[in-house]
C-alpha cells in the first residue's frame, strides 16, 4: 500500500509508503491519503493524527512522470485537492512528522497540516520557479502566513531551500530533532494534545486556524460559537468535576 494506516491509542498514524519514488504523489497516493484522513475523521476514538513517510524523503511533490504521461489531473481528489489533503476541510489535529526533505508539493503538504515536527536534516522549499512552474497547492499563501511575507518571497522567488532550523526560527516548525527522534517527538506532542478534552480541542482549533484569514468581528463570533458548541456535553461537565475532585479527567469525546 502506498499509504499505510495504523492506530496507537488515541492517535492515528498515516504513512506515505512510496520510498522508491521519494514518496512523490501519484493518483494512488492522493486517493490513499484521502481515504486515510476519512478514516481518521470518522473514528470518534481517535483524537490526533500524525502524517509521516517511509524512506529518506517525506515527499518530493508531484510525480513528474505522471504529469509527463498526461495524468496530472489524477494527482488530486475532488475533496482534498492535490495529494488528497491540501484543500481538504478537517476537524481534528494533524501533525506532520518529517525526517527527510519536503520540497515542492512536499512543503505544501506539510503546510496543510496543523503542526510540524522535523529533523535537523529536513529542507523545505518551493523550487517550482526553477522549472518554470508555479506552486499551485497552497504554498504561495500558506508559506507567507507561516513565516512572514519577506522570508516567504525569498523562498518562493529564488526557489532555494529553507532549512529546518530557519523554518523553526521563523515559526513554521514546532520542533527540530535528530532524524531518529522525529516520530518519538511527534507522538509525544500528540499525547500532550490527546490528554485534553477532544471536543474542546477541535472547537478551539476551528477558530485558531482562521486567525490570519478572518477579521476580528468574524473571529469573535466564531469563538462564541465554539464555546457554545461544547456547553452541555459530557466532557464540559467532567472538566470542572475532575478539578474539584482532584483527579485526572475521563474524557469521552461527547
Amino acid at each position: 500500500m502506498v499509504v499505510e494506516y495504523e492506530t496507537k491509542g488515541r492517535i492515528a498514524i498515516i504513512t506515505l509508503n512510496r520510498p522508491e519514488a521519494r514518496n512523490a504523489v501519484n493518483g494512488d497516493v492522493a486517493q490513499g491519503l484521502e481515504d486515510a484522513l476519512d478514516r481518521y475523521e470518522a473514528d470518534n476514538d481517535l483524537w490526533v493524527a500524525i502524517l509521516t513517510a517511509n524512506g529518506k524523503a517525506f515527499c518530493a511533490g508531484a510525480d513528474l512522470k505522471e504529469i509527463a504521461a498526461g495524468n496530472g489531473h489524477k494527482l488530486g481528489t475532488k475533496k482534498g485537492g492535490f495529494a488528497g489533503i491540501v484543500s481538504r476541510q478537517r476537524s481534528k489535529p494533524l501533525i506532520a512528522a518529517i525526517a527527510g526533505s519536503a520540497l515542492a508539493g512536499g512543503t505544501e503538504i506539510a503546510l496543510s497540516c496543523d503542526m510540524i515536527v522535523c529533523s535537523t536534516e529536513t529542507n523545505f522549499g518551493l523550487p517550482e520557479v526553477k522549472r518554470s512552474l508555479v506552486a499551485g497547492a497552497g504554498g504561495l499563501f500558506r508559506l507567507p502566513r507561516a513565516i512572514g511575507l519577506a522570508p516567504a518571497l525569498e523562498v518562493i522567488l529564488t526557489g532555494d531551500p529553507l532549512s529546518s532550523e530557519r523554518a523553526y526560527q521563523l515559526g513554521m516548525v514546532n520542533q527540530v530533532v535528530e532524524p531518529a527522534e522525529v516520530m518519538n517527538a511527534a507522538e509525544a506532542l500528540a499525547e500532550r494534545i490527546s490528554a485534553n478534552a477532544p471536543l474542546a480541542v477541535q472547537a478551539s482549533q476551528s477558530v485558531a486556524v482562521r486567525a490570519f484569514m478572518d477579521d476580528d468581528e468574524a473571529l469573535w463570533k466564531a469563538s462564541g460559537e465554539a464555546f457554545a458548541s461544547i456547553i452541555g456535553t459530557e466532557d464540559y461537565k467532567e472538566g470542572p468535576r475532575a478539578f474539584i475532585e482532584k483527579r485526572a479527567p475521563n474524557w469521552q469525546g461527547k
